[in-house]
C-alpha cells in the first residue's frame, strides 16, 4: 500500500498500472497514460520525489480517492 506522500515517479506509474492504466507513453512535452478514454498526463522524470499536493491533482484527474491509492 502506497503512502500518501511524496514518492518517486517510478513508483507512481507501477502503482497506476495496479490501478488499470497502461503506459507511459511518449507525447508533447509530457509523457502520458491511458485507461480507458482517460489520458493522464504524468511528470518528466527528475530527481526530486513527488509531492502530496502534485500527487492530490494526479489523483484527483485520474478519478482515485486518497482512500482507493492508500488500499492499491
Amino acid at each position: 500500500m502506497p503512502a500518501f506522500g511524496p514518492l518517486k515517479r517510478s513508483d507512481l506509474v507501477k502503482y497506476l498500472r495496479k490501478y488499470g492504466f497502461d503506459g507511459p507513453y511518449s507525447g508533447g512535452k509530457h509523457p502520458f497514460m491511458v485507461k480507458g478514454d482517460l489520458s493522464l498526463t504524468i511528470p518528466n522524470p527528475h530527481r526530486k520525489d513527488i509531492g502530496r499536493e502534485f500527487l492530490s491533482r494526479i489523483l484527483r484527474q485520474a478519478g482515485i480517492s486518497k482512500e482507493e491509492w492508500e488500499r492499491l
